[in-house]
């Protein structure tokens, strides 16, 4: 799993919808959005798709999340 460019290639769960940016609006179509696929860094929903994927992948692999602090995992063999 690559941590570096994990906010970049994040899964989201809402559906996220921007404005065409000035420099690559598209003629005769300049009134519409785009639809993300994945997150974008200073997306706001990015710090949560990150951890929800992160948190099930951990989660799948048996690892047991702290009950005091939710950002640390423990795996006991």
């Amino acid at each position: 799993m690559d941590v570096k460019s994990a906010f970049l290639d994040g899964f989201l769960e809402d559906e996220v919808y921007i404005e065409q940016l000035m420099r690559y609006k598209m003629k005769g179509h300049e009134d519409k959005v785009l639809k993300l696929n994945k997150t974008l860094y200073r997306l706001k929903q990015a710090p949560r798709a990150w951890y929800s994927h992160i948190d099930g992948y951990l989660l799948r692999n048996r690892f047991v999340k702290c009950p005091h602090e939710y950002a640390i995992y423990v795996k006991i063999e």
